[in-house]
């Protein structure tokens, strides 16, 4: 873990705070506004599957802020998570090509 991996915990545990306490809406576009800065924070640090990752999990807030009803809620929610989740830990892993690096000769 690094320090980005820090920030990321305690944001995640604020934004827990904000969400008992604030309307699921506005603590759905708090939580969308978090995502999107860490994916460009992780895309400046040259990790583009992290941010891509990052942004697949904007998906999940924006099921938050719309709540469509009923399966719709489900696949995007659930599915943002899970794809994001599978994209971050292949990112870590050193399962995905190297997309950042570009070889000229």
């Amino acid at each position: 873990m690094d320090q980005f991996d820090y920030t990321v915990v305690a944001g995640f545990g604020l934004l827990l705070v904000v969400s008992v306490v604030a309307e699921t809406a506005l603590a759905g576009a708090a939580f969308g506004g978090f995502l999107l800065s860490l994916s460009v924070w992780r895309l400046y640090d040259g990790r583009p599957w992290e941010a891509i990752a990052w942004l697949i999990w904007v998906g999940a807030a924006v099921a938050l802020v719309l709540t469509p009803a009923g399966v719709a809620f489900l696949v995007l929610f659930f599915g943002s998570l899970l794809c994001g989740t599978a994209v971050l830990f292949a990112s870590r892993f050193n399962l995905l090509p190297n997309i950042w690096t570009v070889d000229r000769s």
